[in-house]
């Protein structure tokens, strides 16, 4: 596997995502996620999400704007569970959007309950590892590089913050995104169910990984200390 080829026009379109994309984001989160469990909280609920967690440290976020318009985000972070235990201490509307979601559709609750588990479930190869948590693009995007572009951005700002590995999980029967992951240099680690599905958490070493370099192509974050 090659150097990752960047394309200028391309990686140009990428911004940090801060709180004025919020909306957009979650537009394209909610799109993305079909019948899972937080698309049917609501895009509210994803709003909410996304708003308590840009701004805190250890959050990573990236855009792809086209034209003046958000058409791709990526999101990961250092160390999830502490990143997603701070968003929930300083975010009522978190829950407060969640509790819609469950009078609009009751039977999130379950699978709702079940998410407060998901670290321990995923694993982390012996300790906590960087993840990138949400990736999303509009499907006429696909194939134009907006989505590797914006992987190659969060995992070189990974490698500069000096992360030695970065976790993916997705679901085994999907095979696209494995696919995608493996085309990556992704290697499988580990499987887990979660949401009564059969999962794969995939590992990628930032520092032997060609396509990787530990630049930082956007200075300070908004959750930088």
């Amino acid at each position: 596997m090659g150097p990752f080829v960047i394309v200028p026009d391309v990686l140009a379109g990428i911004r940090t995502l801060g709180p004025e994309h919020v909306p957009a984001v979650a537009r394209l989160h909610a799109a993305g996620m079909g019948e899972g469990l937080w698309g049917r909280l609501g895009e509210g609920f994803l709003r909410a999400v996304h708003g308590a967690l840009v701004g805190h440290p250890g959050f990573l976020g990236f855009v792809y704007v086209e034209d003046g318009r958000v058409r791709g985000f990526i999101a990961g972070a250092e160390d999830p569970p502490a990143l997603f235990r701070a968003a929930l201490r300083h975010a009522p509307s978190l829950v407060r959007e969640a509790f819609r979601g469950l009078l609009r559709d009751p039977s999130v609750l379950l699978p709702l309950l079940e998410t407060a588990g998901y670290f321990r479930r995923s694993g982390g190869g012996g300790g906590v590892l960087a993840e990138s948590l949400f990736c999303a693009v509009e499907p006429d995007l696909r194939g134009r590089g907006a989505a590797g572009h914006l992987n190659k951005v969060l995992f070189d700002e990974l490698a500069a913050r000096g992360h030695a590995r970065v976790k993916v999980t997705t679901e085994a029967a999907n095979e696209a995104a494995n696919r995608q992951l493996l085309s990556w240099g992704f290697a499988p680690a580990a499987e887990f169910r979660f949401y009564g599905k059969a999962m794969r958490r995939y590992e990628l070493d930032l520092r032997a990984s060609p396509r990787v370099q530990p630049v930082r192509r956007h200075g300070r974050l908004p959750g930088d200390r």
